[in-house]
């Protein structure tokens, strides 16, 4: 059955678009949204590929017509998913996978309840501090200003948790790769209903101990890794 929609959200440097981009290998029938950007490509980035790069008149233009499924404004630069993706992926027997921040998950959840929502943690600020480093000499140098600022978003962002059905905690890409796929596998075997087979019980498994209520030992320990855990967060 085709048709389902994943949503993917994580802070940025998390390591969210190596995932995204091996998934595409992995997993066949996942069509893959293409999100419109007023922002600049960034390194190697090409246009159609990593986004659809346009002006903020354009993107405006879009957004009175009613264009997109989702769209919002993060340090100053409007993104957003063409609802076209959608129907586009629908009218293919493909399921869609949609890389959009915790702005533009919500609204989508808002309007679709039962897209499969996924968020990718850092496991501590050190670790995305680092990948956020290495991200920005790779771009052309360093502003030790921007990359304190996305840690302080994304501490905010890691706030959203609750709001997902899976967590993936980034700390081994392998690992976090094998997740992801048990995760889209898992939930085109539910929705099927096809439960039988030693490789099928793995995979379900694997894409249950990533739900948001069984993720808890890992969850905790980025929370205290970010300074997050208080008495809320204890029983996670």
């Amino acid at each position: 059955m085709a048709g389902i929609l994943f949503i993917i959200s994580a802070p940025s440097g998390s390591g969210k678009s190596t995932l995204v981009n091996q998934i595409r290998s992995l997993v066949d029938n996942l069509e893959f949204s293409v999100s419109y950007t007023t922002r600049a490509p960034r390194g190697s980035e090409e246009e159609g590929r990593e986004y659809h790069f346009t002006t903020r008149e354009e993107f405006e233009r879009m957004v009175r017509n009613d264009e997109f499924l989702e769209h919002a404004e993060v340090f100053g630069n409007y993104y957003g998913t063409a609802r076209r993706s959608l129907t586009d992926a629908q009218a293919h027997g493909k399921d869609l996978l949609l890389d959009i921040d915790v702005q533009g998950a919500a609204q989508v959840r808002q309007k679709m309840p039962e897209a499969v929502s996924i968020f990718v943690m850092p496991p501590t600020p050190d670790t995305l501090a680092t990948r956020l480093r290495t991200r920005s000499r790779a771009e052309g140098g360093v502003q030790e200003g921007v990359i304190q600022r996305r840690l302080a978003e994304a501490k905010q962002e890691i706030e959203n948790y609750r709001e997902y059905s899976y967590i993936l905690v980034n700390d081994i890409l392998a690992r976090a790769e094998e997740e992801l796929s048990a995760i889209v596998m898992g939930e085109r075997i539910r929705r099927e209903g096809r439960c039988d087979g030693q490789d099928v019980d793995r995979l379900i498994r694997l894409a249950e101990s990533c739900r948001q209520e069984n993720a808890g030992e890992r969850v905790r320990a980025v929370l205290a890794a970010f300074g997050l855990l208080d008495p809320g967060t204890a029983n996670t």
